[in-house]
């Protein structure tokens, strides 16, 4: 650990983290163990990132550190520049000039929004134009549960090292890398609050499933804002009661059942596709079936499944492991 580790955070210098970013990195994730709402540490690990090429993490340290400190002109820089590097231009520029009304004296505001506005210029096609178009074919639907609120998104063949996803109490915040290069960025304001240790994620090939688990169990009328309103309990009545922040109607019973056929024709490899084979057989076979099935695995030992019941209904089944395998009973 060095000089730096341990101590308030005016100790991590822009030239430390500059001459060390990976060091920096390291011992900046190491003091926000023991101080996590200090708001210059998010921003200083910002900077780390950038400087790492790290740039959807650095976004998401950024708006950690305005979440705590909104009038952290510095945590405007990191997020501005993060943001530039992801060509998300347009949304670069406004954080940088927002960091500019709280610090108009700063040159390096001013230098960031005129480099926006040239490759903005210059551009073919005008990024925040190109970005709409390219990130609205990407839609975003949700239901929920007595305990949780799913959101799906619906974006394909995304690699889960290309997802960025961050849970705070009321706010969703996802950055996609996609196979064409673009980003996508999502940030939800969410109505009510959630568990964020106890929400995940997963990336499949037809979309990203996104768990919020909720503090209460109460029925949230809407995904997004601020509901000062009565807040309604969960009750039966209200269990199939799936409502949108969408202006339209949606059939949601319809929705999910396409999210769970979605889910059913995911293609699975190796053991997850055999077992997933056996288990279609075992449903779909006749009662012979399932007792020779069950027959069959039972006796010798799980190294035999088969369905023909008249071959093992009349004999013990024996074990047979595979050619190099031994098998051993414990």
């Amino acid at each position: 650990m060095t000089e730096a580790a341990g101590y308030p955070s005016a100790q991590f210098s822009n030239s430390f983290i500059t001459e060390n970013p990976q060091r920096s990195l390291e011992e900046l994730t190491e003091a926000l163990g023991e101080e996590p709402d200090d708001a210059e540490l998010y921003s200083q690990r910002a900077y780390a990132h950038i400087l790492l090429h790290n740039y959807n993490d650095a976004v998401l340290d950024a708006k950690r550190s305005l979440e705590l400190q909104p009038n952290n002109a510095n945590a405007f820089l990191r997020k501005g520049e993060a943001e530039f590097h992801l060509k998300n231009y347009s949304a670069a520029k406004d954080t940088f000039k927002q960091g500019q009304t709280l610090n108009s004296s700063a040159s390096s505001f001013s230098s960031w929004i005129k480099k926006c506005e040239e490759t903005l210029n210059t551009s073919s096609c005008p990024e925040g134009q190109s970005t709409n178009q390219k990130t609205s074919q990407y839609r975003h639907d949700w239901y929920q549960t007595e305990s949780q609120v799913i959101v799906t998104v619906m974006i394909k063949n995304v690699r889960k090292e290309d997802v960025h996803l961050q849970f705070a109490e009321r706010q969703l915040t996802l950055n996609v890398h996609l196979p064409s290069e673009e980003n996508y960025n999502l940030t939800l304001v969410l109505l009510h609050s959630i568990v964020p240790e106890q929400s995940t994620f997963k990336v499949l090939s037809t979309k990203i499933e996104i768990k919020m688990k909720k503090t209460e169990a109460l029925r949230w009328d809407k995904l997004e804002g601020q509901d000062e309103r009565p807040l309604k309990r969960f009750t039966p009545e209200s269990m199939h009661k799936y409502p949108s922040s969408s202006h339209y109607t949606k059939n949601w019973d319809k929705l999910v059942g396409e999210i769970k056929e979605e889910e059913k024709n995911e293609k699975l490899e190796g053991d997850a596709a055999l077992n997933q084979l056996f288990q279609q057989i075992y449903t779909d076979g006749n009662d012979e079936v399932k007792r020779a099935m069950n027959k069959s695995f039972q006796e010798s030992g799980g190294t035999v499944l088969s369905t023909n019941w008249s071959d093992v209904g009349k004999k013990k089944v024996e074990v047979n492991p595979p050619d190099d395998m031994e098998y051993k009973k414990f």
